[in-house]
């Protein structure tokens, strides 16, 4: 795909490159507000009219619609222009350098410089270098109430520019990998979305493993699945608080599957380049313990200061409770410590603890322990209440290892494809750097 071409130390664009300014490379746009005083223009609806916000939502790097839109009559009796599609529509207010390429004809509100290239420029060899030069234009952002670039500070601003033809080839190499993160980011969210339809059946329909009529598992038909819903199948639920459970589940508070329900140390500890961990709600990220931002105390002050509420043993479960709530991992090592945002959950000898964790994660649980978080300004989970919350336990340690089982499949699967969009987005990191700037020249 590529090859080096000799890099000068100062850092000299090759030869066929060379500097140019936006003015130089495409047109610059400002946008506008028709009156809102004056319906017609607003109605009929005919033009799409972007703003800002248009732009940060949402990943796609192309748009095809606004949430408003004007009339003819709007688009004609102010100040906003209309732009053609490949115009690469830039924030330029208070939001600075956010872009997306139009899809269709569309004008934007004044929040914008918009940059409409001329015939050698290549509007996704633009897109991206002024992706890369985005915290220089963000640099040029003046103003008090609010950051702004000008038109004159745009329409002077640098960037590397080659030949045509190496536009479009630096521009399909970017794209290309962009579509990768697309299309991986797309298998995230569809992933994410059945983990969430899933989680709601298997906490309020479990897994069946009760035995068919000769007494052996296999002959039941729903043997491993999710049980028949309630309408199908009255008979396999009850009705409880929670609502209806299956049969064969609990109904209990959750400090009865619980031999501990603790908090961590409220004193300071030494921090030291080496020892144990000390682990804070500010760590407890994505279901795991993010060792990499965690600090370290030393091994005789975790002896010496710390008693066993401090100390998580392996497999107890973490809950956050001061700062971001509601945030679980189990603890995978014993060299850790905890302080007082987080607390400390250990299961009975019978309970499950990746069925606890996940059954917290779940919207009805989670949802329950932020709704019960006390606090004015800043909201506490308290353990003295998640310790009485209701909870709908299976009975059969085996039904729970079935439902954890399930669901960690559909978590595999979300997590290799984070991996993956991980290393996509390193990827496109480096490329843009290498292509961008000549550094890299492409065949």
């Amino acid at each position: 795909m590529a090859s080096c071409w000799s890099w000068v130390m100062n850092n000299e664009l090759p030869s066929s490159w060379a500097l140019k300014t936006l003015s130089e490379v495409a047109d610059i746009v400002s946008g506008g507000t028709p009156s809102r005083d004056v319906a017609d223009f607003w109605s009929p609806a005919e033009v799409e009219w972007v703003t800002p916000t248009d732009i940060t939502k949402g990943k796609s790097r192309v748009l095809y619609s606004s949430k408003e839109k004007i009339s003819t009559n709007g688009l004609n009796s102010s100040s906003t222009k209309l732009l053609p599609i490949n115009t690469v529509l830039m924030t330029s207010r208070a939001t600075l350098g956010e872009m997306k390429v139009s899809g269709v004809e569309c004008c934007t509100n004044q929040g914008f410089k918009s940059l409409i290239p001329k015939p050698d420029t290549d509007v996704w060899f633009l897109y991206y270098q002024m992706m890369r030069k985005k915290p220089d234009y963000e640099a040029l952002g003046i103003g008090s109430t609010f950051l702004e670039v000008n038109k004159k500070d745009t329409d002077s601003f640098e960037i590397e520019f080659p030949p045509f033809a190496q536009q479009r080839k630096i521009a399909k190499i970017l794209s290309t990998v962009d579509d990768l993160i697309e299309n991986t980011q797309a298998l995230i969210d569809k992933y994410t979305a059945i983990k969430q339809g899933m989680m709601a059946d298997l906490f309020t329909r479990g897994i069946d493993l009760a035995p068919g009529p000769d007494g052996t598992p296999v002959s039941n038909k729903n043997y491993g699945q999710l049980r028949p819903s309630v309408e199908d199948a009255p008979e396999l639920y009850k009705e409880t608080e929670l609502g209806w459970v299956p049969r064969e589940w609990a109904v209990q508070p959750l400090g009865d599957y619980l031999s501990m329900i603790t908090y961590g140390f409220t004193n300071p500890m030494p921090e030291t380049e080496d020892g144990p961990w000390m682990v804070t709600a500010a760590n407890v990220i994505g279901g795991t313990i993010d060792y990499k931002k965690t600090r370290k105390t030393s091994l005789d002050a975790f002896d010496r200061l710390l008693t066993q509420k401090s100390k998580p043993k392996f497999g107890d479960i973490l809950l956050t409770k001061d700062g971001t709530l509601g945030r679980l991992a189990i603890v995978d090592n014993e060299y850790l410590c905890i302080n007082q945002s987080v607390a400390l959950l250990r299961c009975n000898d019978k309970e499950k603890p990746e069925f606890i964790k996940l059954m917290l994660e779940t919207e009805t649980y989670y949802q329950k322990m932020l709704d019960d978080a006390g606090g004015s300004a800043i909201k506490h989970i308290y353990i003295t209440i998640v310790d009485k919350m209701l909870i709908g336990m299976p009975t059969d340690e085996g039904e729970q290892v079935a439902i954890f089982t399930k669901a960690n499949g559909i978590n595999t699967k979300i997590e290799i494809e984070k991996e993956t969009l991980s290393k996509y987005s390193l990827m496109k990191k480096g490329l843009m750097q290498d292509l961008l700037t000549g550094k890299v020249k492409v065949d």
